[in-house]
């Protein structure tokens, strides 16, 4: 997952359509499954799309499907024990790297208190995706950092 890309935050869409995915499937209950094609309508994601993302939710083991015509997608646990740091991992891998810029690193003149700054900025966006679960967001809620 790329965070960071010319100072700015950028998330891929693969990740938001992931993310909104794991919520359709949320909101549905813990009891039920939905299909692809209802994932895909609710959430306006292209079908192949969606089919790929769900293997990688799947490949992870955060999601489980079953054929036929009661089949379809689930959560495989709690939303509530399924962050949206979990779901980023699986379709994008690892988050952003928090890792302590060497001072002096950067353009010339930069006080180390800048990367300071961004050091801490992606420890708070690393900390909010890490508290915030999937069922939080079906509840319009956001963990703060």
């Amino acid at each position: 997952m790329s965070l960071f890309s010319n100072g700015s935050v950028h998330v891929s869409a693969k990740t938001e359509y992931a993310i909104r995915a794991t919520i359709e499937l949320a909101t549905a209950g813990s009891d039920a499954s939905l299909t692809a094609h209802a994932i895909a309508a609710a959430q306006g994601i292209p079908l192949r799309f969606l089919l790929n993302i769900l293997a990688d939710l799947r490949r992870v083991g955060l999601v489980d499907s079953r054929r036929g015509p009661s089949g379809g997608w689930w959560l495989t646990r709690p939303a509530e024990q399924i962050t949206v740091a979990d779901v980023v991992r699986a379709v994008d891998g690892p988050l952003v790297e928090v890792a302590r810029v060497r001072p002096g690193v950067g353009a010339p003149g930069t006080p180390d208190s800048v990367s300071t700054l961004w050091v801490a900025v992606r420890s708070g966006i690393r900390d909010i995706l890490e508290q915030t679960t999937v069922a939080d967001l079906a509840r319009g809620q956001v963990a703060s950092s």
